[in-house]
């Protein structure tokens, strides 16, 4: 049995869509003068320490989503930047997405940022500059006074993403997902769950980095838990231990899959906001549960496809056999303990899944809707098997 929130059996509805639809050139052109389907910018350039004080403003500029990414400057790129602020080497735009009137979002920036935020708080000790030397150790309130002068007189550039012709808020959100998608092309290098992560910011996007956490997930995956083994670990520095999370809330509903799994991760993502908190509960709720009875059945091989030439676990777990894993067994969590009491039999079963999987599915072969419903469909079966046994 599928258990879904109200918001999602609803939340299909009616799917936004920005397909292009047959027209006359007349028409394109009649489209374009109107503004239609087109971001509004405006750009601003202000001296460094205004531009440091406009960040004090309540409300001014969000920097909650970025300050959550995993990748950050150290001390020797932020000190860098304000070198080149001192020798004068141009500096990319901030670029900015207003929210509303006055209030905005950093869309590519973050890193600029925060280090001219704790240059001028006197938290930067400038380190590995190259050409002016003699300023390593220092901070801002310790440079000589024509130093200080020189960088103050710096401006900072930065350009604003305004939304203002979308025809509805979906579309808008579309909107900001492109740009970040389009300055992704560039210089940005985000994952794609940053990208969603900053587009579509919210309680459910709060609720995956919960989940993200847990103590089982981490260990399914080898995700250390000390704070500095973390930051080197692929999975989490690209916000893919997330993206995991999202996978098995989205593929609950393989049912409306679209657009390829990256696409359809994304519309999940944009459909998130209107959840309420009796939906994130229920969330939260059913992925403890799928994840607590998927490690008492399988243990340090959670995830792990079974290997029927080696006749043992594989080494690390599959994307593809973690979705078929966690879907299958959301699906019968009012047999829990059935499944517990059957433990053995799960077990065998699978291990009789992979033999028979002449094709790959569970490992990852096939990426269309067809090939995601019928691998999780194998495991879903091979538990009602059981349970009717």
């Amino acid at each position: 049995m599928q258990l879904l929130t109200p918001t999602e059996e609803k939340m299909w509805e009616k799917t936004p869509s920005l397909n292009h639809i047959t027209m006359s050139d007349q028409e394109i052109n009649d489209k374009y003068e109107k503004g239609e389907q087109r971001i509004l910018t405006e750009m601003n350039r202000e001296k460094l320490p205004a531009f440091v004080e406009f960040l004090k403003k309540t409300d001014y500029m969000d920097l909650r989503l970025f300050y959550q990414r995993r990748n950050r400057w150290d001390k020797k790129k932020q000190s860098q930047l304000i070198e080149s602020f001192l020798i004068n080497i141009p500096v990319p735009p901030i670029i900015l997405y207003e929210k509303k009137y006055n209030v905005y979002e950093v869309m590519d920036g973050q890193q600029r940022i925060t280090a001219l935020k704790e240059f001028y708080e006197n938290r930067l000790q400038l380190t590995g500059l190259e050409l002016w030397t003699e300023l390593n150790g220092r901070t801002y309130n310790e440079l000589p006074a024509k130093i200080r002068a020189a960088i103050d007189r710096r401006p900072i550039s930065y350009v604003v993403l305004i939304t203002e012709s979308a025809s509805s808020p979906e579309e808008a959100l579309f909107f900001k997902l492109l740009a970040f998608q389009r300055l992704n092309t560039g210089r940005l290098e985000l994952s794609k769950q940053e990208i969603r992560h900053c587009s579509f910011y919210g309680q459910f996007n709060q609720l995956l980095l919960e989940l993200a956490t847990n103590p089982i997930f981490k260990e399914a995956w080898n995700i250390p838990i000390d704070d500095e083994e973390i930051q080197k670990n692929n999975l989490y520095k690209k916000m893919e231990d997330v993206e995991l999370i999202l996978r098995f809330f989205a593929l609950r509903n393989t049912d409306k899959f679209s657009s390829g799994m990256e696409g359809f991760l994304d519309l999940y993502m944009m459909k998130s906001l209107s959840f309420s908190d009796q939906d994130i509960e229920f969330l939260k709720d059913i992925f403890l549960q799928t994840i607590n009875l998927s490690h008492q059945i399988y243990g340090e091989n959670l995830f792990k496809p079974f290997d029927p030439q080696s006749d043992t676990w594989k080494d690390r777990a599959y994307k593809a056999y973690y979705d078929a894993v966690m879907v299958g067994f959301s699906r019968h969590l009012v047999d829990v303990d059935i499944l517990l009491e059957r433990k053995p039999r799960v077990i065998e079963k699978t291990k009789i899944l992979f033999r028979e999987d002449q094709s790959n599915l569970l490992t990852g072969a096939g990426k269309s809707k067809t090939d995601i419903q019928e691998r999780i469909s194998l495991f879903d079966d091979m538990l009602s098997q059981v349970i009717a046994e």
